[in-house]
Order: C-alpha cells, then structure tokens, then sequence
C-alpha cells in the first residue's frame, strides 16, 4: 500500500502506467483530428479556387490536455485509492488481533467493528492471516476452542459475530490461552483495547511485545466507559455514584430513571470533574415515584455499566402511624421523635387506623394506642394477616388497659426502674442476640430505659424476645400472626420511660423492622434463579440458559460473571437486583505498557474506496470529449439522435438533485407517514419526531394503522399534499413564512389536509386564549400570517373527534389546561374534518419514546394516566383524519336507516 497522507494506494503498483503519459502525449499530438465531412459545392469551389500550400491540422492543446486528465483518472482508478485508509499492519506472518469484548466496549462498538473490518481488509490485501483473541469469558459451559490462525477471510464470519460481553474482561486467561497457541518471533499484534486495567493488561501486553511489534487502539477520552454504582439505598434520595477514567475534561451526563413499564419517572444532570473518576449524584423523587423506579441509566449510553437495576431495598416503604390525640405539646407526643426516626428511609403517613388501612401500608405503628373500635382491631388483624407489619410503643394506656393485638401477654401496670421509692438504676441495653433481627448493632452505653411493660413468663417468650434489658426482662418482642407479624417494644416511643428516642440506634432498629415489612425480601436460603438479564448493551431480556441461580444469602456479595450476569433474580414477586458495579470497586486506566508499542485510536471512520468516484468522473470527462470530437467535425447537427443520447446519459449520472427529490417523494407515499414541520430548533426537533415515532408505536400495536418512520418537513421547499397529518409546533424562533410557503400551505389545507398547531405553553400560566402564554398566541397569529385559517371554536362535546376511537372530554398532553380549538364542522366540506386544530398541552413531549421506548419527559401533573390520556387523543386524531365524519355517521343509524327507507 502507497499513502500520501489520508490518502492510499491499494494497488500502487498500477500507478506506474502515469510514466506512460508523455506517450499518450506524443501520440495525441501528432495524431490530427479526423475530417470534418462538408458538402461539395462545385460552382462555389470554382468561384473561390485559390493555389495555395495547407499543412495538415494537429489536435488542439486543451483537447489533448483533456484527454490526458482522462487517461490519468482511469490509471489511478484502478490503482484502487483509497480514502482515510487503514494503517499499514505491522510486521510480516499472522496477525494477532486482541479484542476486548467486555461491558466497557459496549459503547464504542460500532468503531471497534469499524476498525476489525479495516484490519481484515488490509490483512487479506496483504495475504496474511488472522489469530482472533476475545478476552471476555463466553457464556457457555464449553471451553473456548484453541486458538489457530485463519484466512482473513474467514476471520470476518467471526468478527461479525463478536457482541460485547455484560460482565468484564480476563485477560489473564486471554494470555493463557495465547501461550497454549505459541506464538512464534517476529510476530506482530494489534490489540483493541476498551482501556480499562483489570490487572492483567500489563503482562498481556508485555508478552504480545516481547513476540513482535504491538500497535495498541483505543478509544477517545469523549468514548471512556460509564459505570453506574450505587450508593445509600436508605439514603433520602435516590443516591448513586458515576465512575469513568479520568480525563483532562468535565464531562457532563444526565442520569435518568425509569419504572418497570419503562415509563419516564425522573432525570438529573451530572459532571465528572477534570480529572476525577467519578462522581456522586442525588435525584429528589416523590415517594411515589421512587418506588415505582425499577432502573437507572446514563442517557446515551448503550454498555451494561450504563444502567443500575433498582429492587425492594431500595424503596421507601410506606410506613402510617396513628395520629396522637393530644397535639398541643409536640415534643413530648408520642409519635415526634418516632417520625423522625422513620423519615429517612421510610414513607410517613398519618391519620386513623382505619383511614390508613384503606391505603398500602408496609408498617402500622401503634405508638401507647389501642384500636377505637372492636371492628377496627379486628380490621387491623386482618391486615396483619395477610401480611402487614404492626408496629406497637408501650406507654401508661397500654399498660393499664387489654389489648389482644400483642406478641405476648402482659402484666397490668408496668415495672418502674430507678423511681424515687427504688434503689435500682435505670437498666442499660443487654447485646443483641445472634438470632435477633437487630444482631450486630452496637448497643451504646448511655441509652437506659427507666420504667417498661412487663410480659408474662410463658414457655415460649424467649423465641419471641428481639431485645432484652441487661436484667434479661424483655425489651423488644415478636410474634408471627398469618403471613404478618405484630411487633412490640415494651417502652414509649417518646422520652417520658427512655432515652431510646434520643439516640441513634432507636433509628438503626426501626430500619431493621421496616425491612422486615411486607415488599422487602429479606436474605433467604433458598436460591434465586435468574429472571431477565443484561446484555452487553444493557438491554433486559429473558436470562439465557447459561444463567445459574445464586444462593440469596450470597445475593448481596455476589460478583458478576459468564454464570451470574447482571440482572434480576428470584421470583416475579420477590426480586434481587444483581449490578455489574458490585464486584468493581473502580475504573483503573492502563498505564503500564511497553516504551516501544504503538500507539493510536480508532474511530477515524472506515475507509472509503474512491475507486467507483474515480471512474465515474472519467467516464463523464470521455462522455464530454465524445461531444467535442462530434462537434469538431460537424456532425452535432448532422446526427442529433446520438448526440441526444450522450447528453441524456450524462444528465442520469449527474442528476443527483433529481434523484434526491424523487427519494423524497417515494419515501412519503411508499407508507402511511405521519409529518412534522421543521422549526430550526433541534430540540423542538428532535422532540417532534420522538414524539411522532411514539404515536405510531401505539397506532400499530392498538389499531389497524400502520404508520412508517415520520418525517420532516420544509414549509418553504417541501411537498405536503402526500401527508393527511401535519404537527406544526410553535417557536419564537420559526422565521416568517415566504408567499410560496404561504401558498403551498393554503393548498394543502384546501385539499385536505389537516394542521394541528401545538403552541406548546401550556406550563406558562399567564393568561392566552390557548390555555398557556399570549405571546405564544401572538406568535401563532404572526406565523400563520397570509394562511386562509378558519374561523375556529372550542371543540364541542359531540364533536367526533371525542369519539373516533377512544371517548373523551378533554385532551392532554404534557400539560393539561386550555382549550382545543378546531374549525366548527361542515360534514360537505372536507368529509367533516377540520383542516386546522389548535391547542397548547406539548403533545409530541408526551408522545415522545427514546430508542428503546420508553417515555422522555414527565407528564404534568397526571403523570402516566396524563400520557395515557394524551396518547388515546392521539389516536383519535389519526384515526379522524383518516376516517372523516365515519363516526358521526354511526351515532345517527335511525336517521340513515330513515332516509335509506324514502
């Protein structure tokens, strides 16, 4: 291979016919044209016959420098050239090519498969062969079969069938299996790195340049890979940390979190300063949401180590404490510092017992209370029956009263420890037992308890005690009833019998009895067998047979592997979420490489052959000197068929703007296609085609509509009348329309079609006859200047597009205020539908679905049943325009089947 620079020579060696050039000169020149043919006037060669010596005629300079250009372009044509080619390989004999096909190169695979492909096309110009080393482990039982050398060739059968990996590399057994194979001296390689040490970089890279030369490819610092870690599951917010390799530049990421449907719930920016490997970031979420949320990515990343899974221990189960009847001294109620102690992990509600029983609950806690009623306690054993957890607090009601939700029975009064009529202090913590929930929290010494509920000695209460006071009197006792429990500490939850409330273990205890509620799994040992699992680009699907179950005491320690790959695990009702970043403490860059290796980055682009661009201009410059030579001799007028005919293959070769306007016309009418105007703001953009793309996802999955890929549209050059649909968002920035625009878009409403303006304002609450901002009404006046638009009104409740599929009475989208307006119906007119709908709610933000369909952005304030709402309205509209008044007619049948009778 010749290069010179981004350009190359596949076959160099062709170029040597340029040296034939002064040849081709000589020959040109001394060749005179052929004879031009003229008629024979015999009086007129009479009339002017004139002795004279005439020299033959040569072929004009700019015609021989013409055709030399031809000559050169079809010599360097085949000479088969080549833009931004690849490298030359190194050194002679088989090529080693070292793949890393780990999580980390997932999200520059495309490059990687670029560059392998380069890497085969210049090896088999070369005629050299290919060893292929993969260094992440396979997901299958077998060992991997031995390495040999293979033809280029057939190395590309391989190549296309490499997919990144979802758990790391080993290079150690990469360099094991490359020992086994012996590579030979002078043997060269050429390793596609993702540029993560994992402890077995160095001797790989040492052993492949210690046999030959080694040329080292990664990516750039822009492609590093992500991986997504997590941080406090009982922390306030959703907390997780983002670690990548440290570069010179901040680099800024969104964080965004989805439920188990897919459906949008939240989003948070991030920046991993100069220099750092990662950093932490916290999403405020509602209650709610955060315990909807199934799964965290970094939007744009398409790698496993972009997307943390979420399961019960990270939500924030909802916990209802009975509200205290006494709320005018709040720090001494019974339920101040019991909320407090709750509110960092847990969902706080208030009110009755029988109010918040109607509600799901994890935990109803009982703070010195008793049930109203025989009806609410029996109401809350029920409850606790079928799974729920009571939580109860001893106090003076307690102890004087009866009470048949407890874990033991109890003595009437309470035993006072360190009164004023007792010699005894008041009595410290005893440790907690290896079998207690609570087993491996340290006890501090100053937290005492001066006055408790005594239970009765029965056979059994030691298997119920959770807690005991050093005296070995229990403190904390529990009793299974049905699929729940009953819990009760035998102090208050306040400060009048303890300082329990004022220390920080009451806070680790409670953690301990939450997670012990109905939803959170607790450490079983059973196994978890494998549900749906990631693959290397950090999509979930069905777990492969390779998957083994894991033990679910070691579900919390489990590492990531070919046998274990991330994912879910467990059963669809109790689920454990196995990430990547757990058995990867951090992202460590490889540094330790040999002085003489090579070094260089891929993703330049493929090369281009340039053989086809070559050729083609000197068919078209022969073509050209065709004409010439025809004209030369006079023959142009003489033979107008042939000349027609070379004029017409030289405007198909060149006819490129023809072509691009027929694609243009083909694309829209090969399939139904909804459209979309094209304001010039990206955002609004690429908005209104996610948007677009997510409607028709609904149409084909829930109607007989089947719609392709939307499409943009120019109001100023393209063709409109191929689309029934036209969604025209409003900007500030959308420039005013030209008369051609003005008329192209009048024609279009006059043939029927239909123009829903969406003027997108409806968060803005200043008053405007859309429901959100005047000035975008003012804008829509200014854009539609010169449209012939009807006059509109309100949308009636009858009106049919309330009825065309779904039936409905309002029409949100990513915000729900305002009025529809839409042009009052003339069923002779435009089959009865209206050419121009007007409303401000951002229907395409609540229609829109990134690449693998999940919402973008937050409905407001109806959250899903809002994007529900907004999706059916857009069914509706297709379905209108496509129908017309069809469902008017339906709701009229007596009238129809009347007038069918006359």
């Amino acid at each position: 291979m010749l290069a010179f620079g981004s350009l190359a020579f596949a076959a160099p060696w062709l170029l040597l016919a340029l040296a034939g050039l002064p040849v081709i000169w000589w020959l040109l020149r001394v060749t005179p044209p052929a004879p031009r043919r003229i008629a024979f006037p015999p009086v007129h060669l009479l009339r002017g016959l004139v002795a004279r010596e005439v020299t033959p005629a040569r072929t004009p300079l700019w015609l021989i420098l013409l055709r030399m250009v031809i000559a050169a372009l079809v010599i360097v044509g085949s000479a088969k050239p080549l833009l931004n080619p690849q490298a030359q390989l190194p050194g002679t004999g088989p090529l080693t090519v070292v793949v890393d096909d780990g999580w980390a190169a997932a999200d520059d695979w495309s490059r990687r498969q670029a560059a392998l492909s380069d890497l085969l096309a210049e090896a088999e110009r070369e005629g050299r062969e290919i060893v292929l080393v993969p260094t992440a482990p396979s997901g299958g039982d077998t060992a991997p079969p031995p390495l040999a050398p293979v033809r280029a060739a057939d190395a590309r059968a391989a190549v296309a069938a490499l997919q990144p990996k979802p758990w790391p590399v080993d290079r150690a057994a990469a360099l094991a299996r490359l020992k086994q194979l012996g590579l030979a001296d002078a043997n060269a390689a050429v390793w596609l790195s993702d540029g993560v040490d994992d402890g077995g970089a160095a001797s790989l890279a040492a052993y492949l340049d210690s046999r030959g030369i080694l040329q080292f490819l990664t990516a750039g610092p822009e492609q590093a890979p992500l991986l997504l870690a997590a941080g406090d599951p009982a922390a306030k917010d959703l907390t997780v940390a983002l670690r990548s390799l440290p570069v010179a530049a901040p680099r800024r990421y969104e964080i965004r979190v989805s439920g188990a449907d897919g459906r949008f719930l939240a989003r948070q920016a991030v920046t991993i300063a100069a220099g750092a490997a990662s950093a932490a970031v916290s999403v405020p979420m509602p209650n709610e949401l955060r315990n909807a949320a199934t799964r965290i990515d970094v939007d744009g990343s398409q790698s496993a180590g972009g997307v943390l899974l979420l399961d019960e221990r990270w939500r924030r189960r909802p916990v209802g404490i009975v509200a205290a009847t006494d709320s005018s001294q709040p720090l001494l109620g019974e339920n101040y510092y019991l909320e407090r102690a709750l509110e960092p992990f847990a969902e706080i509600r208030r009110g009755t017992a029988s109010e918040l029983l109607k509600r799901q609950l994890a935990v109803l806690v009982l703070a010195d209370a008793r049930p109203n009623s025989p009806t609410e306690a029996e109401a809350i054993k029920k409850w606790v029956e079928a799974g729920g957890l009571l939580l109860r607090f001893a106090g003076p009601h307690l102890a004087e009263g009866e009470d048949t939700l407890l874990p033991v029975r109890l003595r009437r009064g309470g035993r006072t420890i360190g009164g004023a009529m007792s010699w005894e202090r008041p009595a410290r913590l005893a440790p907690f037992d290896a079998s207690s929930p609570f087993a491996g929290l340290a006890v501090p010494d100053d937290v005492t308890v001066s006055r408790q509920v005594l239970a009765e000695p029965d056979i059994d209460l030691a298997a119920k005690t959770w807690a005991r006071l050093a005296d070995g009197t229990p403190l904390v006792t529990a009793e299974t009833l049905g699929q729940g429990r009953i819990v009760l500490v035998h102090t208050t939850a306040n400060t009048d019998w303890s300082n329990l409330a004022l220390s920080g273990l009451l806070v680790q205890m409670l953690r301990r009895i939450v997670a012990m509620s109905q939803g959170i799994v607790a450490a079983s040992e059973a196994n978890l067998p494998p549900l749906e699992t990631l693959d290397g680009f950090g999509r979930l699907e069905r777990a492969p047979p390779t998957a083994r179950p894991i033990a679910g005491k070691k579900i919390a320690t489990a590492v990531v592997s070919p046998h274990h790959p991330p994912g879910f695990y467990g059963t669809q009702d109790a689920r454990r979420a196995l990430n990547l970043a757990s058995g990867i403490a951090e992202l460590r860059p490889i540094t330790t490489l040999p002085q003489d290796v090579r070094r260089a980055r891929f993703g330049r682009g493929s090369e281009i052959d340039l053989r086809g661009p070559v050729l083609t201009a000197a068919l078209l410059l022969a073509l050209l000197d065709m004409l010439i030579a025809y004209g030369l001799r006079g023959l142009l007028r003489r033979r107008p068929a042939r000349v027609g005919a070379l004029v017409l293959l030289a405007a198909a070769a060149l006819a490129h703007p023809a072509q691009a306007d027929d694609a243009f016309v083909i694309r829209a009418t090969s399939q139904l296609r909804l459209a979309y105007v094209k304001t010039g703001n990206d955002d609004v953009d690429n908005e209104s085609r996610a948007g677009l793309l997510g409607l028709g996802d609904v149409l084909t999955r829930r109607t007989a509509v089947e719609t392709g890929d939307p499409m943009a549209v120019d109001i100023e050059t393209d063709e409109l009348i191929f689309f029934p649909l036209l969604y025209w968002p409003v900007t500030g920035s959308h420039p005013p329309l030209s008369p051609q625009a003005v008329a192209r878009v009048n024609r279009y409403l006059e043939t029927g079609g239909t123009i829903l303006f969406d003027t997108r304002d409806g968060d803005d609450q200043s008053p405007g006859p859309f429901g959100g901002a005047a000035i975008d009404a003012a804008r829509l006046r200014r854009l539609t200047a010169g449209i012939n638009l009807p006059p509109l009104v309100p949308i009636p409740p009858d009106h049919v597009l309330t009825k065309s599929f779904y039936l409905m009475h309002e029409f949100p989208g990513r915000w729900n205020v305002g009025t529809l307006w839409v042009e009052p119906v003339d069923d002779h007119v435009n089959d009865g539908v209206s050419s121009v709908i007007v409303g401000a709610n951002d229907w395409a933000g609540a229609w829109a679905v990134d690449q693998d369909g999940r919402p973008l952005y937050a409905c407001v304030p109806g959250g899903e049943q809002q994007r529900e709402m907004a999706l059916r309205f857009g069914v509706n509209l297709v379905m209108y325009v496509l129908t017309g008044n069809y469902k008017s007619d339906q709701v009229h049948v007596p009238a129809i089947l009347e007038r069918l009778g006359q």
